[in-house]
């Protein structure tokens, strides 16, 4: 086992790394949380040291990890228990060549009669302006008519990334204006927003000629036989921040489903949905929980990005992948987050950290 620093020259961060080219710029990035945007040229530096073909983004999130692997010729699965976190997969990474035409956008935009309005009723005054609140109503109502479930994966992906650009921080943890300042993203209509987000999404539709996956699910339910490389990014929590993403983004979760087969919690201000279970989010289960995700995995090369404010430690993280693995490296890199969980915190020297990247081989 060996701890290193990265030594990357800063040179490299300003250009490509193998086939990582043009492509990855054009990712349709959100203001998502613990995104790894930034830090691709860090990760995939160390990741293409190593022989693969077939590699699972195990927690997508995202998705850029994914796209930036797709992106270096790799077969890539990629899993999220979050519907809204699937569909951004299926439809950069997935999909291959499928894009929304003229004819359908225009669709999704006409006025349909038959269009409910449980938005404008439920969230009425909470996030957004009424005519916002209509336009997803409206939406919703005209996805159906999309003639295949890539093309509305396309269209959810455009809707949550158009969702959270019209939010400060881009989550829906407060109410009203809170965090409003004068960028044009808070400014513009969601029609607006949705139709940017949608030609962004369709120009970074591209083939690798691999049969990707998006997969929504319980990542200890992934066959884990056949992958050559496990990227692991799992929500973790630090003495600064919890990693409930379901109460971070619970509007475009729910929207993904019209908040069918989810419960809201009426008596919250947020009305948020109750969020789903993960023991990785607990001190009590986290050291349990990774140990399992590591021994499922164990066949596979394991690369595991992780925060210095991460619990369990660095110490305690190399330890249990040295159950499993011969060779444990970490490399690390200097980073710093700039969405905070709360107001206060953004900016402030707890988003400054060490980013690491352990690699078990």
């Amino acid at each position: 086992m060996s701890h290193k620093s990265s030594e990357i020259r800063p040179s490299l961060y300003r250009r490509p790394l193998g086939q990582f080219n043009d492509l990855a710029h054009r990712f349709p990035d959100t203001k998502y949380m613990g995104s790894k945007r930034v830090l691709l040229p860090f990760i995939l530096y160390h990741i293409e040291k190593l022989r693969f073909s077939r590699v699972l983004d195990a927690f997508s999130g995202s998705g850029c990890v994914a796209y930036a692997l797709k992106n270096l010729g790799a077969e890539v699965h990629a899993n999220d228990f979050l519907r809204f976190a699937f569909h951004t997969a299926k439809a950069v990474v997935e999909n291959n060549a499928t894009t929304l035409t003229e004819e359908e956008i225009a669709l999704l935009l006409r006025k349909n009669p038959s269009a409910q309005t449980f938005i404008q009723d439920k969230f009425h005054a909470l996030y957004f302006e009424p005519a916002d609140n209509q336009f997803l109503d409206n939406l919703w109502a005209n996805l159906e008519r999309l003639p295949s479930p890539m093309k509305r994966s396309l269209a959810l992906a455009a809707a949550c990334r158009a969702a959270m650009k019209k939010r400060p921080r881009g989550i829906f943890t407060f109410t009203g204006k809170k965090g409003w300042d004068g960028r044009s993203d808070l400014r513009i209509s969601m029609q607006d927003q949705f139709l940017r987000a949608v030609i962004l999404i369709n120009n970074a539709v591209f083939s690798n000629k691999k049969r990707n996956r998006a997969i929504w699910g319980d990542v200890f339910e992934i066959d884990p036989k056949g992958y050559d490389i496990v990227y692991i990014d799992t929500p973790y929590i630090s003495p600064f921040s919890d990693c409930d993403y379901t109460r971070r983004y619970h509007f475009v979760e729910g929207y993904c489903t019209y908040w069918e087969g989810v419960e809201i919690l009426e008596n919250t201000t947020t009305k948020k949905i109750r969020s789903y279970q993960t023991d990785f989010s607990s001190k009590d289960h986290a050291i349990e929980s990774f140990n399992r995700l590591f021994e499922h995995f164990r066949k596979a090369k394991l690369v595991v990005s992780y925060s210095s404010t991460g619990i369990p430690s660095k110490e305690q993280m190399v330890k249990m992948l040295k159950q499993f693995k011969k060779s444990v490296t970490v490399q690390e890199i200097a980073h710093r987050y700039h969405h905070g969980n709360h107001r206060h915190k953004v900016g402030d020297n707890n988003n400054a950290v060490k980013e690491y990247l352990f690699i078990a081989v």
